[in-house]
């Protein structure tokens, strides 16, 4: 497309999007339930022939010479599709939150104040790499009665197209516009910069990528945004613990799988229990392939683990989201150090302490400034999914309007209601 049809093109989108939603903020319960039905069997009954469409995504990437991490995001497998199938499924199965009025209170004057949950109206979704966001966010978007704009990674565009083309089947058999779910059908990055600029159609963008993407994005928006710009997670093995259950929680934390953001990047450990908890995670990860960059204390005690792949860690290493095999370890004289190097180098994503010490556990609950706090429990359960949110729209590490894994409730606003019976002022 030249620029003018580009800017034509995402005009069009708004206009239509715009429309749609008004038709969406109205939608009974039981329709969008229906469209969100209809297309976890879509999905179910596509699997073969989205497939075909993502190999030439992936063979595409492998050509250009796309890192692993990258070339693993792309990939719609079996189970991908069957997670998104039951996160429509899951949606669909949800109380209906949209007009659901909250804290109703009489006040002296007579009149009754309130406030109701509506849509946000259209949101721009710009994502890179998974493909599979196409059905969270549109899932999402029909769940909580919006529109939507969608705008995938160039590397992902044919199994883009072929998902947008399922939802919009879903919608129309079930009596919605399909224009409340639309895909930038253009690889032209002039569509990005025309997206982030439509206040007159767009009510709010998100952004899920990259942090060079994310940066971007909420430099030029004219529109709001919410973003999570990395994720650097941490995990801190406590004095006591269960070395045990440790060692499990932190292997899972970080190698069940690398690219995700909600995957740990830094393994924090009390010098208490550092002499028998590294060498047992050590070798695991030794022989996982996982390189650990360490400080010289950590570094010392591994040297003892046959096959470790072991770096002296430097200062950037503990704000490093690596979205691979590796991991920064350090040794740390207890609950305070690590609340406050978590506090100082993470990205304020999700953060987990595993411990035996109930008033440990409180402490670092209520101070650790992360958008998710865990105790014992894997960072990996940072999902939208895991939290029974039904999907994710993506993780919030701002403060304002959402925060954490975003799902139907951060796609919505209140507005105050007042009920009267003739009230006047005085």
């Amino acid at each position: 497309m030249t620029t003018l049809h580009v800017a034509d093109h995402m005009h069009a989108l708004g206009a239509q999007a715009k429309a749609a939603s008004a038709h969406m903020a109205k939608a009974s319960a039981a329709v969008k339930n229906t469209a969100l039905r209809k297309l976890a069997a879509l999905l179910r009954e596509n699997i073969d022939a989205l497939q075909i469409d993502n190999a030439k995504d992936i063979a595409r990437a492998i050509a250009a010479g796309l890192d692993a991490p990258m070339v693993d995001r792309l990939k719609l497998t079996p189970k991908v599709l069957e997670t998104c199938a039951q996160g429509c499924d899951q949606l669909a199965a949800m109380p209906d939150v949209i007009g659901e009025i909250m804290g109703m209170k009489q006040q002296p004057s007579g009149i009754r104040v309130g406030q109701m949950r509506v849509p946000l109206g259209v949101f721009g979704m710009i994502f890179e790499s998974r493909p599979n966001v196409t059905i969270e966010a549109a899932s999402l978007s029909i769940k909580s009665g919006n529109a939507c704009i969608l705008r995938g990674g160039s590397e992902a565009i044919e199994s883009n197209k072929a998902l947008a083309k399922l939802v919009q089947q879903a919608l129309l058999e079930s009596g919605l516009p399909i224009d409340a779910v639309q895909l930038v059908q253009t690889t032209d990055r002039e569509a990005v910069g025309h997206l982030i600029a439509m206040p007159e159609f767009v009510d709010v963008i998100i952004p899920r990528g990259g942090k060079g993407l994310i940066e971007r994005i909420s430099r030029d928006a004219k529109v709001p945004v919410i973003k999570h710009l990395d994720g650097n997670c941490h995990t801190y093995v406590d004095d006591p613990c269960d070395i045990a259950m440790a060692v499990t929680v932190a292997d899972n934390a970080k190698t069940q799988k690398y690219s995700p953001c909600n995957a740990s990047e830094s393994l924090l450990v009390a010098r208490g229990v550092a002499a028998e908890f590294l060498p047992k995670i050590g070798a695991i990860y030794a022989a996982k392939g996982v390189e650990m960059r360490c400080c010289p204390v950590a570094k010392a005690i591994l040297t003892q683990v046959k096959g470790a792949n072991l770096k002296d860690a430097t200062e950037q290493d503990w704000f490093e989201e690596y979205l691979g095999p590796i991991i920064s370890v350090k040794v740390v004289d207890g609950l305070d150090a690590a609340i406050a190097h978590i506090n100082h180098y993470s990205s304020h994503h999700t953060e987990s302490i595993l411990t035996r010490d109930h008033m440990h556990a409180q402490r670092f609950l209520r101070e650790v400034d992360s958008s998710s706090v865990m105790v014992n429990a894997s960072t990996r359960f940072a999902d939208g999914f895991e939290y029974g949110l039904g999907a994710e729209i993506g993780i919030s590490t701002d403060k304002f309007h959402a925060r954490g894994p975003v799902g139907i409730e951060g796609l919505t606003s209140l507005k105050y209601v007042v009920l009267g019976q003739g009230e006047i002022r005085l």
